[in-house]
């Protein structure tokens, strides 16, 4: 499926005609090699646009409503040369509706200390305007990312490349739409939640339709093209019969190859980018889906099970910031399943009956045929693996009846101890920070789900800072999580967010 557009990102430079058209000249030559500069790093996911000098509140006005008009562009990266009056930036402020990064720089690294004279110091002065400019945007209430640093550093560059990231969440999430197969899981609580008020926040749209109308698209689907998606399973992961009938195996296989093919084709047909099913209203498809569920999450679309729309929307957002990550490491739907409480040896399984994404495995993928006491169905297919090891984070968006909470977690994915013969899910194993102990207390008092959206390839900040830009509230448990601290944070945030 298409993942996202060609974003860009306008780079906007303040400054004011005060000091002369010699020194404006100068601040647009400055810009333009920083700007230069950045897409010739590499470590930019995207393309840098540079703008004309910012000088009137007319031209910053025009300029943001382009912004907001042009679908390519995905955010605006301002930083003030010279002083540049701030009220000048209110109305375009008042309107700008793309995702802001105020990067904090100067062209010059050093003080030019034998040469500096009051000209250099009128031209040179970022301390200035960037302080003046980040008043009205405090006293605004807009929200932003602020990166401070020489625009040709490293780390300064990454920062940037990272928020590009978030940026892309934020612009993309309008674009999600999660189509339910049939509702949630009866008298579930974590799972629900306020859909009406999911659009207004994140513009997320979540449709219902009746199961048999997608299971009338996955029976259209030809035998032709069933067989060659067989073939090519067959060709991609290992088969593991275990003992069962290599025909009969096939066909059950086969039915996965005819869901996935039905189901994609109705997502997008009916422009859909994540779904949702439950074990409890599969109507007339055959099995409860699930390699066909694998391969779809691989190819970019969200998933939630039992009906979880939210873990659905989080996914496939989560997905589209990763897309095009050089190395990454993959994102899907996990479910916390079980523990390990053997000193120095916690950790939490995280599978779920059927539907892991791929994209997170590590070595061989098997495809194993099992009984399912769930949904009532013929024995399903399903990817088989563990996980990679490494750092993670574990994400949890949950409704709290008068507002959305976020919660981020780091986890520390390792290996299994033992093999796990008889269980045939796919799995990940982890042990959340900064112990199993304080990070599963800390999760169970915010209130955290049992199903999460979970990646290898985004950190903590980036979706806290994508939560803040939806106006939500965001708590991190981490390397520095105490408990007493802990609930201070989440009464703190009952009091500014329960409003």
């Amino acid at each position: 499926m298409k993942t996202q557009l060609n974003y860009k990102f306008w780079f906007c430079t303040g400054s004011q005609d005060l000091y002369g058209d010699e020194c404006l000249s100068h601040v647009a030559a400055h810009s333009k090699e920083i700007v230069e500069c950045l897409n010739k790093s590499g470590v930019l996911p995207f393309e840098v646009v540079w703008k004309p000098t910012m000088i009137t509140n007319e031209v910053i006005r025009r300029t943001f409503n382009e912004a907001n008009n042009d679908p390519t562009c995905a955010g605006v990266i301002t930083w003030m040369h010279t002083f540049s009056p701030a009220k000048s930036w209110i109305l375009g402020h008042q309107e700008l509706r793309k995702p802001l990064c105020h990067l904090h720089t100067q062209y010059n690294r050093e003080i030019p200390y034998e040469t500096m004279d009051m000209d250099f110091m009128n031209e040179n002065q970022a301390a200035h305007g960037d302080r003046e400019y980040a008043h009205i945007l405090s006293r605004m209430g807009v929200e932003r990312k602020t990166i401070v640093g020489y625009w040709q550093d490293a780390e300064v560059q990454e920062k940037l490349a990272s928020w590009m990231r978030t940026a892309i969440g934020v612009v993309e999430s309008s674009h999600i739409r999660v189509m339910r197969i049939a509702d949630n899981m009866r008298n579930v609580a974590v799972t629900e939640g306020d859909k009406v008020e999911a659009q207004l926040k994140f513009g997320w749209e979540v449709d219902a339709y009746p199961v048999n109308e997608i299971a009338e698209a996955v029976a259209a689907v030809s035998q032709s093209d069933i067989n060659a998606l067989v073939d090519e399973y067959y060709g991609k992961y290992d088969i593991c019969l275990e003992g069962r009938n290599p025909e009969e195996f096939r066909r059950h296989v086969a039915v996965q190859a005819q869901i996935e093919l039905g189901f994609e084709r109705f997502l997008e047909e009916k422009n859909y980018q994540a779904i949702v099913t439950h074990f409890g209203d599969l109507g007339a498809l055959q099995q409860l889906p699930g390699l066909a569920i694998q391969r779809l999450m691989e190819k970019g679309y969200g998933f939630g099970a039992e009906g979880d729309w939210k873990v659905a929307a989080m996914v496939r957002l989560m997905k589209i910031m990763t897309t095009g990550m050089k190395d990454a490491k993959g994102t899907s739907m996990l479910e916390d399943y079980t523990y390990n409480l053997v000193k120095g040896k916690e950790g939490i399984i995280q599978a779920h009956m059927l539907e892991i994404c791929p994209t997170i495995s590590d070595g061989p993928i098997q495809i194993k045929c099992q009984p399912l006491s769930m949904g009532n169905r013929e024995d399903p297919a399903r990817l088989v693996f563990q996980s990679k090891e490494g750092k993670g984070i574990a994400t949890s968006l949950i409704d709290l009846g008068n507002r959305f909470r976020l919660i981020i977690q780091d986890v520390d994915c390792k290996k299994v101890e033992k093999p796990l013969p008889k269980l045939p899910t796919a799995i990940n194993f982890w042990t959340p920070q900064p112990d199993f102990y304080t990070g599963t207390e800390a999760w169970l008092l915010a209130g955290g789900a049992h199903h999460t959206a979970f990646t290898y390839d985004l950190t903590a900040e980036q979706m806290g800072d994508w939560a803040a830009a939806m106006g939500i509230e965001a708590v991190y448990i981490d390397a520095d999580t105490k408990i007493r601290d802990f609930k201070r944070d989440l009464a703190l945030g009952s009091l500014v967010y329960g409003k």
